[in-house]
């Protein structure tokens, strides 16, 4: 499948790849199929490519490659509108906000992650009631 995209020009996709996000990314309840892209392989970060919108990606990062202390309980009701039978399906990735003139700046959204099932291509964003986490953590120290 062939996706043009704002960002990445035309890029060519696999429908496999594509994830279902049946408990949808706040603010954007409207979209539903979004891929992850991993365009530089030289960065941790990766980005998450709405296929039903071209303009609209977000710059996503795997907290566990950046050694944080980061642990989700994930809610029953979540695990199983996911339909989570392992934890080894399960990948969680959260979305950064990059500001473009200080990119030490970087935040992470700790409290809303996103939850992927690899095995049936369904996702979700879900936020994390009472966990203490921060929608703006700073992604390095001293920035």
């Amino acid at each position: 499948m062939k996706l043009n995209t704002v960002r990445f020009g035309e890029i060519e996709i696999e429908e496999n790849r594509i994830f279902n996000f049946v408990l949808p990314i706040i603010g954007f309840d409207n979209l539903k199929k979004f891929v992850i892209l991993d365009p530089n392989k030289e960065t941790l970060f990766k980005w998450l490519q709405s296929v039903e919108d071209p303009s609209l990606a977000f710059p996503i990062i795997s907290v566990s490659a950046l050694n944080y202390d980061y642990t989700i309980d994930l809610p029953d009701n979540v695990v199983d509108k996911l339909k989570i039978t392992r934890v080894e399906s399960v990948l969680v990735m959260n979305i950064t906000s990059i500001p473009q003139d200080n990119p030490h700046g970087t935040t992470i959204n700790l409290l809303a992650p996103l939850i992927f099932n690899v095995d049936n291509q369904l996702a979700g964003q879900v936020v994390l009631s009472g966990s203490g986490y921060d929608i703006s953590f700073p992604m390095f120290k001293n920035s």
